[in-house]
């Protein structure tokens, strides 16, 4: 039977390096299932996979939209529905990569039908998030719709955005459209998760920052600055530099936030991740193990 492998873990844990060696190991390509890395305006800020490593292996659904298309998790499981299709006409196995959680759902257990949203609705909310930032977003969802507000990550924008848009658009809570019901799959799935100390993963997360400023992050940033209303660049790396550009703070402090709203991003990945018993957690820095492991499954 075809098998998708999918590697997720949290961010800098070191899941680019384990997918190509183990999409190598397999003679195959990879689909990243990354929700930033697939615009190709966001190169550094995403630690987006070096030439050198996307030449060893072909991937897919990197640098393959724009900033200003409407990318989720919907699109995603379009998308990598359709290049399984393609790969597995000439493997048996293709390699899924990211710490998108919610792509990675959509992919394997299919999406729930969610409402249309009027253009204003969307555009009335993401204007008002833009003035007032988070906290108003999580005060605006408390009160119109408490029983996602519970259950949510009310650290994550864009979930209290959707949620949000459907409640002003229908008058019904997002959870209504959550009916549940796993897609059907014509090939089997296979789940590895990485992970590594915290400390180390801290660790990589504050150098990896640091090597992102020294290759030209900033410049990344200020050459974003006429799109950085734009949803896809509502995101750590860039909404920081963002504000320092506007004045707001100094650069040393745009750059520990970056480190800081990293960590947390991370910590909220291996939630989501350990949501899912299907995981089996392996250690990144054991490469030989975890290729051993997939090929003889």
């Amino acid at each position: 039977m075809k098998t998708v492998i999918i590697i997720a873990g949290p961010t800098a844990v070191g899941k680019t390096s384990v997918a190509i060696s183990v999409a190598k190991q397999l003679g195959t390509e990879i689909i990243s299932a990354d929700s930033r890395q697939c615009y190709k305006e966001m190169n550094i800020g995403v630690a987006r996979p070096s030439e050198e490593e996307l030449a060893e292996v072909k991937h897919h659904f990197i640098a393959s939209h724009s900033v200003h298309q409407n990318v989720n998790a919907a699109t995603f499981e379009q998308y990598a529905l359709e290049k399984c299709k393609e790969i597995f006409s000439k493997y048996d196995v293709t390699v899924m990569v990211g710490g998108t959680g919610l792509y990675i759902k959509a992919f394997c257990d299919g999406l729930d039908e969610m409402p249309d949203i009027p253009i204003q609705v969307r555009n009335e909310i993401n204007d008002q998030y833009r003035q007032h930032g988070l906290t108003w977003l999580q005060e605006q969802v408390q009160n119109l719709d408490e029983e996602f507000y519970l259950k949510a990550d009310i650290q994550n924008p864009h979930r209290l955005i959707r949620a949000l848009e459907v409640k002003k658009a229908t008058g019904r809570s997002i959870l209504d459209y959550r009916k549940g019901a796993k897609a059907t799959r014509d090939f089997k799935i296979e789940k590895i998760a990485l992970e590594l100390p915290k400390e180390l993963l801290h660790q990589n997360i504050n150098n990896r920052v640091d090597h992102m400023m020294e290759i030209g992050l900033l410049e990344e940033v200020q050459s974003l600055l006429p799109y950085q209303q734009l949803n896809a660049l509502q995101t750590v790396g860039y909404k920081e530099l963002f504000t320092y550009f506007s004045g707001e703070i100094t650069l040393s402090e745009a750059v520990e936030d970056i480190k800081k709203n990293t960590r947390q991003y991370a910590k909220r990945q291996m939630t989501w991740f350990r949501k899912d018993k299907e995981y089996q957690w392996l250690d990144p820095r054991d490469v030989d193990t975890i290729c051993k492991l997939l090929i003889n499954n």
